[in-house]
């Protein structure tokens, strides 16, 4: 098998992190694609501190934290081909380079609450070029995923991988655009005609594609990130681009959806639209899972291993690089 098609899932041990290899997994599954399980440890104290003793000890502690992220999966999916990971290093930039051919990054909100700025979820959200999705504990949902959707290359890449994960999982598609309240000096009746205008053509096409698939749409006056955070309410996941109409580089990731991994109260996925030097081009830009063309950060080099590789083996770098 290829591992130009797998899911990547950031692991740490805790009950969230246990939650992120369960949905990652049956995800992989039903994808009928490979896992790859990875798990970050650091060295508090400067290199030049280094204690051979004590740092064995760390990289044993952290395989045994990996290990038990794979007996999770395996344990799930038993026909899931599973490969692990474990490095040194900042848990995004491991994530970013074991990313780089993967359908999708899987992490968890790191809590019950927001998800911080700073963090490992927020950083992927904003440099990875496959969607990332960012597990969020929640109640029971209702079968439907809530999709944000405007004029951005960003939305058609919501709406790709909205359409896609409603075929594989049974779910309904709720389309939401919230277009603001209008200015003073305009009719807001006119406001709303447009704005229905554009939210029905946006859909079409995928409703073309998924004829499966239950798909609905639902115009809000009022500003994207409270219509999204309402209708998100009780749903399965909520897909967002990467970046809103209006956005442009070098801020790699809205407003919207830094809101939506903030406040929504469910699991976010955010999805990445195509970029390329020229004009985008059409059919690309509508592939699920397309790739971006933008700057990455430094990878670690990697000392590659085998995907099938033994129980007690993984996925070793050297570092510093």
């Amino acid at each position: 098998m290829s591992w130009h098609s797998h899911v990547v899932v950031g692991y740490d041990g805790s009950r969230d992190g246990d939650r992120v290899v369960r949905w990652a997994v049956t995800e992989a599954k039903l994808r009928r694609i490979g896992v790859t399980i990875c798990h970050a440890w650091h060295w508090e104290y400067p290199m030049t501190q280094i204690d051979p003793e004590w740092l064995g000890i760390v990289k044993r502690m952290a395989g045994h934290v990996l290990d038990h992220g794979v007996f999770i999966a395996r344990t799930i999916a038993p026909t899931v081909q599973v490969r692990k990971v474990l490095l040194p290093g900042p848990a995004s930039s491991v994530l970013l380079h074991e990313a780089e051919d993967a359908e999708a990054i899987v992490v968890g909100s790191g809590g019950e609450g927001d998800v911080p700025a700073g963090s490992t979820a927020m950083r992927l959200a904003a440099m990875a070029s496959c969607p990332v999705v960012v597990i969020r504990s929640a109640g029971p949902a209702d079968g439907r995923i809530v999709v944000g959707v405007d004029e951005s290359a960003g939305s058609d890449a919501a709406l790709a991988f909205a359409f896609e994960e409603a075929a594989l999982k049974g779910w309904q598609v709720h389309a939401v655009h919230g277009c603001g309240d209008p200015p003073l000096d305009t009719d807001p009746e006119i406001i709303r005609r447009r704005a229905g205008v554009l939210l029905e053509r946006a859909v079409a096409p995928w409703r073309d594609k998924y004829p499966q698939v239950a798909a609905w749409t639902r115009l809000v006056m009022e500003p994207a990130h409270e219509a999204l955070v309402k209708a998100a309410t009780g749903t399965e996941m909520l897909v967002v681009g990467d970046q809103g109409a209006g956005v442009h580089p070098p801020l790699t990731l809205g407003p919207v959806s830094r809101a939506m991994l903030h406040r929504a109260p469910c699991t976010v996925t955010v999805a990445h639209h195509w970029r390329s030097s020229g004009d985008v081009d059409e059919s690309a830009r509508a592939r699920p899972g397309a790739r971006a063309d933008r700057p990455r950060p430094t990878p670690l080099e990697p000392v590659r291993s085998s995907p099938d590789i033994g129980e007690g083996d993984a996925d070793m770098r050297r570092w510093p690089p």
